[in-house]
């Protein structure tokens, strides 16, 4: 079965809201979690644009490299470690609006300017975050973190 995104042009509010329930619909059936973040990462990435969407799951004490779309990526994260070890550890959505201003950043690409870090949390527990990176500074704000902290209650 093929499946489409219709995403006119707008805000990027406007976006998120024709976003958001297209892919509800297209994950709320499927119970392989692989599937439903490879397809959240390619309607985000299709929507925005954005240089990097992709999702790092928990496995014993590392963050571990999931479904994405974009240039090639760091496999493995430690706990506390990069913007993504730090939204793991203090379970907060985290927004860099220069990469290069955040201690220990992990650059796992020099194009990656600025960033957003949202943590998957199941059962009170943190499972895995959802990463963006763009290749502009300053692209993330709070539209993208109410938005973005939305879809990952989808994640099953």
């Amino acid at each position: 079965m093929a499946e489409n995104l219709f995403i006119n042009t707008g805000s990027k509010e406007e976006k998120y809201r024709e976003l958001l329930p297209q892919l509800y619909s297209l994950v709320s059936t499927e119970t392989d979690r692989v599937a439903n973040l490879a397809n959240m990462a390619a309607g985000l990435k299709q929507t925005f644009d954005f240089f990097w969407v992709g999702f790092y799951m928990i496995k014993e004490d590392e963050l571990v490299l999931g479904p994405f779309q974009g240039p090639i990526a760091c496999t493995r994260i430690r706990y506390g470690k990069g913007v993504c070890g730090t939204a793991w550890k203090e379970v907060r959505t985290l927004i860099v609006p220069d990469v290069d201003q955040f201690p220990g950043h992990i650059a796992c690409s020099s194009e990656s300017k600025s960033e957003i870090v949202i943590p998957i949390i199941k059962e009170g527990k943190v499972i895995g975050v959802l990463d963006i990176d763009s290749n502009k500074l300053n692209s993330f704000d709070e539209t993208d973190a109410r938005y973005l902290e939305e879809i990952c209650t989808y994640i099953n």
